[in-house]
């Protein structure tokens, strides 16, 4: 059983049992339970947890989120951009969220081959002003993202 606080990076966590899901999370934290008896020996916690995070909602507090310039920006995109100025440009023309799409997705491979691969397949779709997740298709149901659906069509 896993409980989400979604802006759990506020909390003091005293007893240090929230988790962050992955190091590109900044904002929600975990509290993570494998057996009903771990609950019941730290329900006053979980209880005292949830209260300051009802408490800091009400406050207002927000957790301060990373810039897109404080993300990790690859080299090899870099380079393409040195050589593709409408590239560097479309790109910049992205919301900050597609261009953190993108370098979570660029920075995510550990081999610089793999990065270079992963830039080429990409630019088609930043040229043409879309987002990593962004349907290309347009026959998703939950634009702008992609659903799959197009999947379905090329089944028949």
């Amino acid at each position: 059983v896993a409980v989400n606080l979604f802006n759990g990076a506020l909390l003091k966590d005293t007893d240090g049992i929230l988790v962050q899901q992955t190091k590109n999370v900044q904002a929600a934290r975990q509290l993570r339970f494998t057996t009903l008896q771990e609950i019941k020996n730290i329900e006053a916690t979980i209880k005292a947890y949830i209260f300051e995070a009802l408490e800091a909602e009400k406050a207002g507090l927000k957790v301060e989120l990373k810039k897109t310039e404080e993300f990790n920006f690859p080299k090899e995109l870099e380079s393409v951009f040195k050589e593709n100025k409408s590239l560097k440009s479309a790109f910049e023309t992205l919301t900050p969220g597609r261009q953190r799409g993108y370098l979570l997705h660029f920075s995510g491979a550990k081999q610089s081959a793999t990065r270079t691969s992963r830039i080429e397949k990409c630019i088609p779709k930043i040229l043409a002003g879309k987002g990593f997740n962004d349907c290309t298709c347009g026959l998703s149901k939950r634009m702008p993202t992609c659903d799959g659906s197009h999947r379905a069509l090329a089944n028949k």
